[in-house]
């Protein structure tokens, strides 16, 4: 007997991928059930060879479900999760509501699964951002080896990352340049067409933008309180894939060739750094890969036991759908949920 699976926010870039993704790893499902607002009741999605029809959240039952893939933004899910979760269904949020609530654990299978116990405190797991999914993936092997005492973060994030509006959006204004139409900003505050953005999210007090203190505070809840980490988030006009240029400071040494060896032999890691021209992985190259890439892998002589990574990643895989999935086995590996039909 198999699970019965919800996925919430099913006709948005990341829910279409997470119904690929649970019928290209082939997840014991008994049923899955696409969810929406009221406005996309009876768009169909695809599943595997199948085809769903879009039911509405708001009335939908789940007392009989055993897990809800919630991808339907931070407000919808600050209201459905815990309704959810009291009945019994375990809900694996990844919008940002619940990521820094002492009672919900935040994963990443790779990087701390042990942390997962306490999903029962609320019945919420949380999804971390996308930027800090594949960032702890690379670091976590770096850190039980040699000790992180601190992290500088540029990121290079694609459209994709503020949903299919960014993409369109950023479409649009390509095929504007090229036959002299007018631009206009939407999605982004400024032409992201030919351009960079060193703005994602809104801006805080200290001058971060929320993006930036989500990376600060994921990677401390995920890897270590003690780490310290500054950041600085990017937008560029790529339409899938984040690229992250990460400097690291340890506290023991640890050579570059040390770091290939070790990242080789991690989970969800693959090294791809060779000291030629096209010797590393880009974005457009990553796009559809379930893998962290890691590329440029070099000492950094300005500081005691230095190193600098390029890390790229498919955000709407690893940083969102494939990661909830994989949460999703890790409950049904482990024993922690048994399947409500089957009981």
């Amino acid at each position: 007997m198999g699970f019965k699976i919800a996925v919430a926010g099913a006709t948005g870039n990341v829910g279409r991928e997470m119904l690929n993704i649970l019928s290209e790893r082939g997840f014991p499902v008994s049923e899955v059930v696409a969810l929406a607002s009221s406005r996309s009741v009876g768009t169909e999605v695809s599943f595997g060879d199948k085809t769903l029809k879009v039911k509405n959240l708001e009335n939908y039952d789940f007392s009989d479900t055993d897990i809800c893939l919630m991808s339907a933004g931070g407000t919808v899910s600050q209201k459905w999760s815990p309704k959810i979760g009291a009945q019994g269904c375990v809900v694996i949020d990844n919008s940002s509501a619940w990521r820094y609530d002492s009672d919900v654990p935040l994963i990443v299978p790779e990087v701390n699964p042990d942390a997962i116990s306490t999903f029962t405190r609320r019945n919420i797991i949380a999804n971390p951002n996308c930027s800090t999914a594949q960032l702890v993936v690379a670091l976590k092997p770096l850190h039980d080896h040699a000790k992180i005492k601190r992290i500088v973060v540029s990121t290079y994030q694609s459209v994709s990352g503020a949903g299919k509006d960014g993409m369109d959006e950023l479409f649009n204004q390509t095929r504007a340049v090229f036959v002299a139409d007018p631009l206009s900003n939407k999605k982004f505050p400024k032409r992201i067409a030919f351009n960079v953005i060193p703005h994602i999210d809104v801006f805080m007090e200290d001058g971060y933008t929320k993006e930036e203190w989500k990376v600060l505070a994921e990677t401390k809840k995920i890897l270590d309180p003690k780490i310290r980490v500054t950041c600085t988030a990017v937008r560029v006009p790529v339409f899938i894939g984040h690229a992250e240029s990460v400097n690291i400071e340890f506290e023991n040494e640890i050579s570059a060739e040390e770091a290939r060896d070790i990242l080789r032999d991690a989970p969800g890691c693959q090294v791809i750094d060779k000291h030629e021209d096209g010797g590393y992985m880009t974005p457009y190259e990553c796009a559809g890969e379930d893998a962290t890439f890691i590329s440029r892998i070099r000492e950094d002589a300005t500081v005691e036991n230095g190193l600098n990574l390029w890390i790229v990643s498919d955000n709407l895989r690893k940083g969102a759908a494939l990661n909830a999935i994989q949460i999703a086995e890790l409950l049904v590996n482990r024993g922690l949920i048994k399947a409500k039909l089957a009981a």
